[in-house]
């Protein structure tokens, strides 16, 4: 089996740009990508992508170059484009293909995603109750966890406060204004605990990756970055997920504790490896819970680190530290390449005014989606 490794990123800013179609953004994505790989897109032997509201990723070759390359399109939520990177890793390790790239994108309306129960087989009940809008699945989630393991709810602005610092160094993110906890905390309340500020919100970007065999990465750059894993899990029963209509008596974990403890064993390390950790923050309480799930720490330790300083950009383990999604928003399509994109940047160095210090080596990421789908990836150098 061929090994993997990216050899190209591009990334069209995230937030909000009138005028410019979600299209037009992957189009910039790719092409910035193929400029810092130093190919062409007649290079490339396949494609994979995906959008949820800004159209079929297959499309773009009519600005890319109409090749004939095969060109997947790929919809799994919010795990989309970690769905497509997956898709276009297993591409290169059969040893079907040497180069490809991977595009995620979207453009989504002002206002919470608006979701028909039917497309999840659940009940219009579902809807009419209000829990489509998953603010109150969230607030549900992590109300319970805090009184599970101890947690001081205090600690979700702590967590959103490092996310809009970290956003305000980067020059690629949304949410560019530094703002205090105590800020945070007196926003208006969406769903108890979680207000206004520790929540990500809907928006536009574009990301894209070349990948290849890593045999052939220093053809193309001599600071390619190697995909020593990439692994995705869905739910199961019992597992009480975004979209999930009732808790099963019988309990089971998160299919993030799953698709992490699997990238972990197929990279060949742990977690106390990991140099630098992106993982999905829908909201505060997600970064929170998530990084117990993927094994970074135990349940209950978060608090403590978090308050620490732990999860900064300078200490023992930086997370989001791009801003993360409360920063950058949540382009459906592109989330989670962005994550890949970030920790490409961090091991190459490259990072700028959020560079982790420390010459990091190993990086993580884990994104989620509903109706309950996690996919990690596990980068090194």
């Amino acid at each position: 089996m061929s090994e993997v490794a990216v050899v190209g990123i591009g990334m069209h800013r995230f937030g909000r740009t009138d005028g410019v179609s979600g299209r037009a953004q992957a189009v910039h994505a790719a092409r910035e990508a193929l400029r810092d790989a130093g190919l062409k897109f007649s290079d490339m032997q396949f494609g994979f992508g995906g959008s949820h509201s800004a159209g079929d990723a297959d499309t773009l070759v009519s600005e890319l170059g109409l090749t004939g390359l095969p060109f997947i399109n790929v919809a799994n939520g919010c795990a989309t484009g970690g769905s497509a990177l997956i898709a276009a890793e297993a591409a290169i390790r059969s040893g079907q293909h040497d180069v490809g790239i991977v595009i995620g994108f979207d453009k989504h309306p002002r206002g919470a995603f608006d979701t028909d129960p039917a497309e999840h087989g659940i009940g219009s009940w579902y809807g009419e109750t209000g829990l489509m809008v998953t603010t109150q699945f969230f607030g549900m989630k992590i109300r319970r966890y805090l009184h599970d393991h101890g947690i001081d709810p205090a600690v979700l602005a702590l967590i959103a406060e490092k996310s809009f610092r970290n956003g305000a160094r980067n020059p690629m993110a949304w949410r560019r204004k530094e703002l205090s906890a105590a800020e945070i905390a007196a926003a208006p309340m969406i769903s108890h605990p979680l207000t206004q500020y520790m929540y990500c919100s809907p928006g536009e970007g574009a990301v894209a990756l070349v990948l290849c065999r890593a045999e052939k990465a220093r053809t193309f750059t001599d600071r390619p970055v190697f995909l020593a894993a990439a692994e995705f899990r869905s739910r199961r029963y019992g597992s009480f997920e975004v979209f999930a209509p009732w808790i099963a008596s019988e309990r089971a974990q998160s299919p993030t504790v799953e698709a992490s403890a699997a990238v972990f064993e197929r990279a060949g390390i742990g977690p106390s490896e990991v140099d630098i950790a992106q993982i999905q923050d829908t909201e505060a309480g997600a970064e929170l819970m998530h990084l117990a799930e993927t094994g970074l720490c135990e349940d209950g330790e978060q608090e403590s680190l978090v308050r620490a300083g732990a999860t900064g950009i300078g200490g023992a383990l930086p997370v989001n530290t791009d801003g993360g999604c409360i920063a950058n928003g949540e382009p459906i399509g592109a989330s989670g390449l962005r994550q890949v994109f970030e920790n490409v940047l961090q091991l190459r160095g490259d990072a700028g005014g959020h560079q982790v210090p420390g010459d990091p080596r190993v990086g993580f990421t884990h994104v989620y989606g509903a109706p309950g789908i996690s996919a990690c990836t596990v980068l090194k150098r």
